[in-house]
């Protein structure tokens, strides 16, 4: 994968900040240095970067993607009103290769955990 001028501004981007912005997001942050940058295009490269391991798109059911620039696998809290996400800092006792050896005929091929709440700002109303 080559890194373009917009990949690169919209890595910067999403590593620059913790909120999990939604593509929308990113493309208003992003637009502000490329004024000529498409939704599309946003859309485009922020799956492209997902595929290569570069960022994480977080899908949640039901809700809009969001997306984090820490490729690596860690926990997120997901809030249930109004659809935004932390990270969460703090190591589970949770073994993954057990939780990918569950009985079913699916073949596993990896594992999300995410924990649900109600975000402070939406606690406030």
């Amino acid at each position: 994968m080559r890194l373009t001028k917009q990949r690169k501004v919209i890595l910067e981007k999403l590593k620059s900040t913790t909120s999990h912005p939604s593509a929308v997001e990113v493309y208003d942050t992003v637009r502000k240095e490329l004024p000529n940058i498409s939704l599309g295009t946003v859309y485009r490269n922020l799956d492209i970067l997902s595929r290569e391991g570069l960022i994480q798109k977080i899908e949640t059911c039901g809700e809009q993607k969001r997306f984090d620039g820490i490729p690596e696998p860690h926990l997120h809290v997901i809030c249930t009103d109004c659809g935004r996400g932390r990270d969460v800092h703090q190591e589970l006792n949770l073994k993954m290769e057990e939780l990918t050896r569950v009985k079913t005929d699916f073949k596993i091929t990896g594992v999300r955990l995410e924990l649900l709440g109600v975000c402070p700002e939406c606690d406030r109303s």
